[in-house]
């Protein structure tokens, strides 16, 4: 036992002499004063020993130990400080390199054209208002005119939660919302998110929409083509020719789909419009008197329009995308061009 302890000794004193850097003071630490080292080892060969020599030998075994200790500690103060000859230079931080420059993050395409589309009707004069996500059936469906059996309802292929909670399948729940708490005159924007049972190469599941309202007295049609010939002619930065096109939506009377001469060809004919030489953009019309009734407002006072526009489909007409699963991909390949 006391020949081992004097080779352990000797052992470490001649290894720490060969220690250059902090890699190899750490094999010397495990190898010797680890939990499984050399020193560890020998601590428990002494319950072997005979109870006439343990006494001395273990006086002689933590002698040792503690040396080995000192010395280990000793080196990694010389290796910290730099005072052993050949220093760590891996350790040490040259304040010359220059520094790394973080990468600058920016908006997502579908963020940049909604605070775009904001922008642009803030200018005009109407408020920007954000309703919940999960919403009521009665605000989603039932207040815009759109009753339990309506035919309408197919057209939304909503994701219901209970029988009366589902995932708003359009922003137009914000004109019954805010009509049940003003009154007249009124000029708000309703963006956010949207949910629908959809998903192909032109719809996504959750898309994003802005929906607008102008509610006052002798308020017409001539209004309505108004706000969205300068909306569009801002949104594409060029004057665009627009087409009301007679459509159905339960919560207008009367109702359009609102087309733009493709920017594609300026309404020569492409690819992209199908050669008709329009796009469709949106949806509009006049707000209907018994939407008016179920906010207690009296339709014989009042007047008003609505509209509701897609903000993928506007990027993609602006950018020229013909997938609108790429806005969600997060390919920063193609969204680093935006």
């Amino acid at each position: 036992m006391e020949q081992k302890l004097n080779t352990l000794q000797t052992e470490a004193h001649t290894q720490l002499s060969t220690v250059e850097n902090n890699a190899q003071l750490e094999d010397f630490r495990i190898r010797f004063l680890g939990r499984k080292g050399l020193c560890s080892t020998v601590m428990k060969e002494l319950g072997s020993v005979s109870d006439k020599e343990r006494p001395r030998l273990g006086q002689m075994a933590n002698r040792v130990k503690n040396e080995i200790e000192a010395l280990y500690d000793e080196k990694r103060q010389a290796l910290l400080s730099g005072l052993n000859g050949s220093s760590i230079q891996e350790d040490t931080i040259d304040l010359s390199l220059p520094g790394r420059k973080p990468e600058k993050g920016r908006l997502h395409p579908v963020t940049q054209i909604m605070n775009e589309v904001c922008s642009i009707f803030e200018n005009l004069g109407f408020a920007v208002a954000e309703g919940p996500d999960v919403e009521h059936d009665h605000y989603n469906f039932e207040a815009l005119n759109i009753p339990a059996h309506h035919p309408a309802r197919d057209m939304h292929d909503t994701f219901y939660i209970s029988d009366s909670i589902l995932l708003r399948t359009h922003t137009s729940p914000m004109q019954a919302r805010i009509m049940e708490a003003r009154q007249p005159p009124l000029r708000v924007i309703a963006p956010g998110k949207v949910y629908r049972c959809d998903s192909d190469i032109t719809h996504t599941p959750m898309f994003h929409q802005v929906e607008g309202f102008l509610v006052d007295k002798n308020i017409s049609f001539a209004d309505l083509k108004g706000v969205l010939t300068v909306f569009t002619e801002k949104m594409f930065d060029q004057k665009l020719e627009l087409r009301f096109r007679p459509s159905f939506f339960p919560f207008t009377e009367p109702s359009a789909e609102v087309d733009i001469a493709c920017v594609i060809c300026e309404g020569k004919g492409c690819r992209v419009c199908k050669r008709t030489g329009w796009l469709e953009i949106l949806g509009s019309g006049m707000i209907d008197p018994e939407v008016f009734k179920k906010v207690g407002y009296d339709p014989e006072i009042y007047s008003g329009f609505a509209f509701g526009l897609g903000i993928e489909r506007i990027a993609m007409l602006k950018y020229g995308i013909d997938d609108i699963r790429l806005y969600y991909e997060n390919d920063l390949r193609f969204l680093s061009q935006f």
